[in-house]
């Protein structure tokens, strides 16, 4: 009784890992290439090349074995050295805008009119 209460727990687990790398996967995507570059972090094809690895292992692979496992430290580097790196050289491609640079911290500056 106890173990299947177990492996339904690790399921869920994996589940969640799965769709967290898949994730990544997307925001790898939608940074730029250049920003890569400029993050000094390996190129874009790389990144995605070991997500979508990391993601196909998680959801076709049990957890306990060895690959998945690399494949959550693949993950777990992206999410806390490279897209940090990326966000802080502007590497977001959701066509957010930023601000012009006469923007205050409670809007933009219109010269007192």
């Amino acid at each position: 009784m106890l173990i299947y209460g177990f492996q339904s727990v690790l399921s869920w687990v994996q589940l969640a890992l799965g769709v967290y790398a898949a994730v990544m996967l997307v925001d790898a995507a939608t940074r730029r290439e250049a920003a890569y570059r400029a993050a000094d972090k390996n190129n874009k094809a790389m990144w995605l090349v070991f997500l979508g690895i990391a993601t196909a292992l998680l959801f076709l692979l049990p957890l306990l074995s060895f690959l998945p496992i690399i494949g959550v430290i693949a993950v777990i580097v992206y999410t806390v050295d490279v897209r940090p790196a990326l966000r802080a050289v502007g590497g977001g491609g959701r066509g957010f805008r930023k601000g012009s640079s006469s923007d205050g911290p409670y809007g933009p500056y219109n010269g007192g009119r």
